[in-house]
């Protein structure tokens, strides 16, 4: 697969540095184009051929995003996106405060441009596979538990909720797993997911993995007990898909379920979770 890079242009901010020293670096080890943001913005028919025949790699500098809101103006499906400040507070790096990179900056961005190939390698794999060919579509009808100015979805036809905001998606003996809106939106941007094994044999209210984000570690708890036949191999290599799709692309693993019937009857059906949300907002 073939790739273009948007990248924000760095002009005042060191992490902008970063993000655009990224773009070069990543453009020149995968023979990517580089899409400026300024052109695209002011005559976006000047890239659409890069853009209908490439994966969009978006690389932002600080949590303002401009990138990735370009991207979005524009309808613009992006493969994966980087947050140089996200990787920047997980580094325990200490940027120059000025916007000629020093060591340090050149040294975070060579580090995010490995871990980008890293995760491109990775994805152009084979993924594991579920003992199944079940087609999970993407949830189309959901309820929606308000508070203050949030919004917190739930799909109503299918899923089933712990009361660690964990949903399970079962058709027949597999089962898809991941975690709920609300959840995504209380951990805020995710960047990293520790998988479990596949093959690895959990019991239900056991661990599945974990979440980090620049504000909280979130243990997985099964929702079901069985076995890992699948991890999303997508997600391991782009974390913000829970981020932007929780109950679709952002799924995590799928489960060979062995003890359902017994299991289901201590999960919650969209009705109740949507009760244990809107608790736990007010409570919040």
């Amino acid at each position: 697969m073939t790739h273009a890079i948007l990248s924000c242009n760095g002009l005042d901010k060191p992490e902008g540095s970063v993000a655009r020293e990224v773009a070069i670096r990543a453009a020149a080890a995968t023979g990517s184009e580089i899409i400026c943001p300024v052109l695209l913005h002011r005559a976006p028919a000047r890239y659409k051929k890069a853009l209908s025949e490439n994966a969009v790699i978006v690389v932002d500098g600080c949590s303002t995003r401009c990138a990735s809101k370009l991207a979005e103006s524009l309808d613009i499906k992006v493969d994966r996106k980087v947050l140089v400040s996200d990787v920047l507070k997980s580094s325990g790096i200490a940027l120059e405060p000025t916007l000629n990179l020093g060591p340090n900056g050149v040294g975070l961005a060579q580090a995010v441009v490995d871990g980008l190939l890293q995760s491109l390698n990775a994805s152009s794999e084979p993924a594991p596979s579920a003992v199944s060919s079940v087609v999970f579509a993407p949830p189309t009808e959901h309820l929606v538990v308000t508070h203050d100015k949030f919004e917190f979805r739930i799909p109503v036809a299918d899923y089933m909720f712990n009361e660690n905001d964990v949903w399970v998606r079962a058709v027949d003996d597999v089962a898809r797993v991941g975690i709920s809106d609300y959840m995504q939106q209380s951990l805020t941007d995710i960047n990293f997911f520790d998988a479990p094994k596949t093959d690895a044999v959990v019991d239900q209210f056991g661990e599945l993995g974990s979440l980090e984000s620049a504000k909280a570690v979130f243990e997985i708890i099964a929702p079901a007990s069985g076995t890992v036949v699948a991890v999303n191999a997508e997600v391991v290599a782009n974390p913000g898909l829970i981020n932007e799709d929780p109950y679709g692309k952002g799924w995590l693993v799928e489960m060979k379920l062995t003890n359902w019937p017994e299991d289901r009857e201590l999960l919650l059906k969209p009705e109740a979770y949507a009760k244990t949300v809107k608790h736990k907002a007010e409570e919040a």
